[in-house]
Order: C-alpha cells, then structure tokens, then sequence
C-alpha cells in the first residue's frame, strides 16, 4: 500500500478497543505490531523525502540560494500534509494489510 493512496485520518479520532484487539486478544500486543508497523512507514516517507529533495541540492550555493528553492519548499509541505504514519499503520491495521507473526508460534 502507497503511503500516497492511503485513506488513514489526518486528525486525531477515537477508535474502538475491541477492534483493535481482536485479532491478537491483547491490545498491548495489537499496540506493539502497530508502532513497529509505524516505525517502518516512517523509514519509508524519510527516505523517499530525502531522496526527492537530494535532487535539488546545490552544494556550492550560498545560504540565500538555500531558502529560496521553492520546489523543495513544495515538497516539504506535501509531505507534512500526509498522514501520521500511526495513523496510517492504524488503518492498515483495522483493514488487515498489516503481516505480523509471533515468534513463539515457530517452536
């Protein structure tokens, strides 16, 4: 799932315990399998930031030429725009998108 196409909420809601819990019964473990889920949606929206605004750098420019890119300027902005990555691992959580196995279940 693109983070792009995603349907997660920009603002705060409340969402309902027992769904979030179903799937693993504890909502301790459902909260675990969403920050780790979270955590690589954050790695992923860094790095392709990172990538698209290398595209621009200038390294022999002065600090003026700096804060006047206005298309990295666009690109920032369009990224802050974009859901938390909670939230979009939270959805795709309650849409089961989200793979997670229990390392105890191997043995």
């Amino acid at each position: 799932m693109s983070v792009k196409d995603t349907k997660a909420e920009v603002n705060t809601i409340t969402y309902d315990k027992d769904k979030i819990e179903d799937k693993v019964g504890s909502i301790y473990e459902a909260i675990v399998i969403m920050g780790k889920r979270a955590e690589q949606i954050n790695a992923e929206i860094r790095t392709e930031l990172h990538n698209k605004l290398d595209e621009f750098a200038v390294h022999n420019s002065t600090l003026e030429e700096v804060f006047e890119n206005r298309e990295q300027i666009e690109i920032s902005k369009h990224y802050e725009k974009l859901p938390k990555p909670t939230s979009i691992a939270i959805e795709e959580w309650l849409n089961e998108d989200v793979y997670f196995r229990k390392t105890e279940d191997r043995k």
